[in-house]
């Protein structure tokens, strides 16, 4: 996200305290960490604006966020993506364990980051053909309905009159496209499609060397040549298809992975969850070493390296790289000192308590009391909710999360999932009616299922 810069109408990033602003309304609390990674996406700007010799120098001051499951530390980096508008991934690093840290390749992630940008790019460079390409697409669609009468080869019996006629038919179904009156007709599209199989790349014998599955698949799609089919959709859709379609021609796709390649390593972001699962060492069982092999793996990755892409060599160099884990039974200290080091920002996420799960049912733009009323609002069903019901809400979260796994914030879609049950089932019945969540209410339908210990495990 951006503003623009006074009298310049120039792009500017957003500042530190406006950033932190926008997390506060889809994150509650957490102050201490909304704040580093608010100082990190501007220090990305800030590094930008320095003479080159120097900008090579600023590495990026990558942040491990610790703290219970549920506390904020995935929605902080998801919304910390959209504000920067960068290339952003979310990675569980345990995922690299599963099967053996050998066998799986670490730097897909950063493939995959590329791949995310030069989906960014290439819809941003639509969008500046979007004029061309939508009267290119109306012509098309034109044609589809209306075939061009070819011209005459001399002025002869027939004249212009055909010609003239076809033409003012032609405008008059331009303006009647433009109205919407014509976009519930049915017109035939030409699609192209691949004929080429597919082929499971990763199954082969052996796999295929690092970095080789996109450029494979590649290579056995240009094997075989394109197909067209016919297929009957509304004008509207055609429409839609067919301006992407004269769009995506006028992109230079070259020009894109450049540009893409450029951004990733710029101000590409990666989101390292569940970091706390890899951390481990000064041991020699088999699960350590190998926890310890993916941290020496990522090793390079996080210091800054080449990686090998289809869209060419990435550096990593200056990539954003923010950690989280719970850190239950380990610590940060746990992780081998080389990677310790190239995170030197730590801050720690507190637990949440039930004021803090008050004002998540009630303050964030997406709140959950919020999230319900305007889905039953569909039904015609008015629902709001009584300020000691929230807080009721709130301290039978709380008490749950105490007698069993705390699972943060996320009990609260349980707990409000198993109130609502039944006015969920019946609200087409009761269509037109006012529906208001008191504090017996919520004692009814859920005081005695906390009470029971057994009976809550299952259903909260």
């Amino acid at each position: 996200m951006t503003r623009e810069g006074p009298g310049s109408g120039v792009p500017q990033p957003l500042m530190p305290r406006e950033i932190v602003s926008e997390l506060d309304r889809y994150i509650v609390g957490q102050a201490e960490a909304k704040r580093a990674v608010a100082i990190a996406l501007r220090n990305r700007w800030r590094r930008l604006q320095v003479p080159a010799e120097m900008r090579e120098e600023i590495a990026p001051k990558n942040i491990i966020m610790a703290g219970p499951t549920g506390v904020g530390k995935t929605e902080i980096a998801r919304r910390l993506a959209k504000l920067a508008q960068a290339p952003f991934i979310k990675v569980e690093a345990s995922k690299f364990t599963e099967v053996g840290y050998v066998g799986r390749d670490v730097e897909s992630m950063i493939r995959d980051l590329v791949e995310i940008a030069v989906q960014m790019v290439r819809l941003e460079e639509m969008e500046k053909v979007a004029d061309l390409a939508g009267s290119a697409a109306e012509e098309r669609l034109l044609d589809l309905m209306l075939p061009r009468i070819p011209a005459a080869g001399s002025e002869g019996a027939h004249g212009a009159g055909p010609e003239a006629g076809a033409q003012e038919t032609r405008e008059r179904f331009r303006s009647m496209l433009r109205e919407g009156k014509l976009s519930d007709r049915t017109v035939e599209v030409e699609v192209r499609e691949s004929s080429a199989p597919i082929i499971d790349i990763a199954g082969l014998s052996g796999g295929p060397p690092d970095g080789m599955e996109g450029n494979l698949q590649e290579m056995f799609s240009n094997l075989f040549p394109k197909r067209t089919r016919r297929k009957r959709m509304k004008v509207s859709e055609a429409l839609e298809f067919l301006e992407k379609e004269e769009a995506g021609r006028r992109v230079d796709m070259d020009r894109v992975k450049g540009l893409a390649v450029e951004r990733t390593e710029q101000s590409g972001i990666v989101f390292l969850d569940e970091i706390d699962k890899i951390a481990g060492r000064e041991s020699v069982s088999g699960p350590d070493v190998s926890r310890q092999g993916v941290q020496r793996d990522l090793l390079p990755i996080v210091e800054g390296s080449g990686v090998n892409t289809k869209h060419g060599v990435v550096r990593t160099d200056h990539i954003l790289f923010l950690a989280a884990g719970a850190f239950h039974t380990a610590k940060p200290s746990d992780l081998i000192p080389e990677l310790q080091g190239r995170f030197p920002i730590r801050v720690e996420l507190s637990p949440l308590s039930k004021e803090d799960f008050v004002r998540i049912l009630t303050e964030p733009h997406g709140a959950l009391t919020r999230q319900y009323a305007e889905m039953l609002a569909t039904e015609g069903v008015r629902l709001s909710f009584e300020p000691e019901a929230v807080e009721r809400i709130a301290e039978l979260a709380c008490e749950v999360n105490d007698r069993m796994e705390n699972i943060g914030a996320r009990r609260l879609h349980t707990v409000m999932e198993r109130l609502l049950d039944e006015l969920l089932f019946s609200a087409p019945e009761v269509a037109g009616q006012t529906i208001v969540v008191t504090r017996g209410y919520v004692e009814e339908r859920l005081a005695g299922i906390v009470r029971d210990a057994d009976l809550s495990r299952y259903i909260l």
